[in-house]
């Protein structure tokens, strides 16, 4: 983790602050997005090429790619690093009870204030997107709770922010060769090795088919 914990408490109460007074507000997503397929569940890794400094070695999860647009969230940028219950209390949740760490993770550029849980899908909230795969997106903050308790997914990551493109534009993205597609599994998606992932893409989209 890049800062220290010590120097990170004040931000973590900042960040969960603007979550919680976000309410975790994300862009439209229908509830089930397996309906568009194009790169929904994969990943988009940025080549050795990408010169924009926001996503310079990234590795960002599609959660919705469609006609109109696409939106994903990194996975392998931690901003910090706390105890859960600092979160909850910034938030102004309930924090009694609970145990344990989070990792704040940089999702993206857009709306930076706003906050994401990926997550395996056997937590499932009435507001959580299932994607593909086992993989689902919660912008509900019980969730947090949840998982501060031993109730939540066996798998999370909390982001704040997210990686937008218009219509066409990652399109175009893709043939200027500044991203390739691969596969992802949960292990590798939420593996906390985040310093390892976009080496591990690369090797993967260089192994031949």
């Amino acid at each position: 983790m890049r800062p220290e914990l010590t120097s990170l408490r004040l931000r973590i109460a900042r960040l969960a602050l603007a979550i919680g007074v976000a309410a975790f507000v994300a862009p439209s997503v229908s509830r089930t997005v397996a309906q568009e397929p194009f790169l929904t569940g994969q990943l988009l890794v940025a080549t050795p090429e990408m010169r924009d400094p926001r996503f310079v070695e990234t590795v960002i999860y599609m959660v919705k790619h469609g006609a109109e647009g696409a939106m994903g969230i990194v996975i392998n940028r931690p901003l910090a690093k706390g105890a859960i219950a600092d979160l909850l209390k910034g938030i102004g949740a309930e924090s009694k009870g609970a145990k344990g760490e989070i990792v704040i993770h940089y999702g993206g550029p857009v709306s930076p204030e706003a906050g994401f849980i990926l997550h395996s899908d056997d937590v499932l909230f009435e507001n959580s997107t299932k994607v593909k795969d086992g993989i689902a997106m919660t912008t509900d903050t019980k969730l947090i709770e949840a998982i501060s308790r031993g109730k939540g997914p066996r798998q999370t990551l909390l982001a704040v922010g997210y990686a937008g493109w218009a219509r066409g534009q990652l399109e175009d993205e893709l043939k200027a060769h500044v991203w390739f597609v691969v596969s992802g599994d949960k292990a590798f998606i939420f593996g906390k090795d985040a310093d390892k992932k976009w080496r591990q893409a690369i090797d993967k989209w260089q192994i031949p088919l």
